[in-house]
């Protein structure tokens, strides 16, 4: 035998198999339709477990663990066109179509918007990347932020939710488990830090750095070069220079931005002294309302898998079956429940595509909890 015969023999199985397949899925929407019509559920965990059983005294040694897989997975498509058999439309896929209908076609320019810091902070910066001219709320904390939008006191917010060194910002992703809440907007703000103190302040005079925790991560292998220094962590950059500029002390600096040193008076000893160069931040505009403008190509959902072996690897697969690439996977522990984990995706899926369509239709049947955080355009 050749490569050609082994080949025939394969096509031969393949078309085994898809003929199988489809009858297979048939039959499950005649049950489907069988048990909505008898008011049985859709899941009979007994059922299954015979089955498995049943297959796997008929598989190989060398085999059971590939089989177990491929009917796991089979049962997960079974139930999935049950469901979709008696529920053609999910009420999320109608929420979705009426949010592309109802929302205007172009970004707002000017609207109130959340953001937390002071002025010169990386979030302004960032609310004026997003809108032509933001009308800008300071709060002292992104809880803060979060609670404007929630409340209904701003219509936006702007979050920052990721960075290029620091990674993940895990307090905004915890905060995301307790407000409720659409993305409409994101972008991805250059990020230089520079050492910033009173004119006439020299290196060697600094006993006290002030910034915020996440560019002290950022500017960590300056900071192992300095000998003797307090590093202090204050609410934002832009407080820090603020902090510094008030103080009647001259032996201090901030990490803030040079758009600070204008605002506060302060020179510059050393400029972009991050680790890496490619220092960027991801920010999030976030609104109470589901808004989905022209062009959006990025979705985001959190969900809650079922705590059982193989859930998120069919979540994954389902994914991967529909040629949806995931750009960010995040997770975190819910609080008060062990070992459990809410997980964030940021998907790369245009909202007129069939796959975007497929998988919102469909999502919320694989897992045990779901919601759609939104789809949108990030702002280069």
């Amino acid at each position: 035998m050749d490569m050609k015969d082994f080949r025939e023999r394969i096509d031969a199985a393949d078309n085994g198999l898809l003929k199988s397949f489809i009858d297979r899925m048939n039959t499950s929407a005649d049950i489907a339709r069988f048990k909505h019509e008898h008011k049985l559920p859709i899941f009979d965990s007994e059922r299954e477990r015979n089955k498995i059983l049943n297959v796997l005294e008929q598989t190989p040694p060398e085999l059971k663990s590939y089989a177990s897989a491929l009917y796991h997975q089979l049962f997960d498509l079974s139930r999935n066109y049950q469901e979709q058999t008696l529920r053609p439309v999910s009420p999320m896929l109608e929420t979705i179509k009426e949010a592309i209908e109802n929302t205007e076609k172009s970004f707002p320019k000017n609207p109130p918007v959340a953001c937390q810091g002071i002025e010169g902070a990386y979030s302004q910066l960032a609310c004026e990347k997003l809108f032509s001219m933001p009308n800008i709320m300071y709060c002292s904390s992104w809880e803060s932020v979060f609670s404007a939008v929630d409340s209904g006191l701003c219509k936006y917010g702007v979050l920052p939710i990721e960075n290029s060194t620091a990674g993940s910002i895990n307090l905004i992703y915890d905060l995301m488990m307790h407000y409720h809440f659409y993305i409409v907007r994101s972008t991805r703000l250059k990020v230089n830090h520079n050492l910033l103190a009173k004119p006439g302040t020299k290196m060697e005079d600094i006993k006290e750095i002030f910034s915020h925790e996440q560019a002290i991560i950022q500017c960590a292998g300056l900071l192992k070069t300095l000998k003797n220094v307090k590093v202090t962590a204050c609410a934002n950059t832009a407080i820090a220079a603020q902090r510094v500029a008030a103080s009647d002390r001259n032996d201090t600096a901030a990490l803030s931005s040079r758009h600070c040193a204008a605002l506060y008076g302060l020179d510059c000893l050393a400029d972009s002294v991050q680790d890496t160069g490619s220092n960027f931040t991801r920010f999030i505009t976030i609104s109470k309302k589901l808004e989905i403008y022209p062009g959006s190509d990025k979705t985001s959902v959190k969900l809650v898998v079922t705590h059982k072996p193989g859930s998120l690897y069919r979540i994954l697969s389902r994914f991967n079956a529909l040629g949806i690439n995931i750009n960010k996977l995040e997770s975190r522990q819910i609080p008060d429940r062990d070992f459990e984990f809410m997980m964030y995706f940021d998907l790369d899926t245009p909202i007129y595509s069939e796959e975007f369509l497929e998988l919102i239709n469909a999502l919320d049947l694989t897992c045990e909890q779901f919601e759609y955080l939104g789809s949108y355009l990030e702002v280069i």
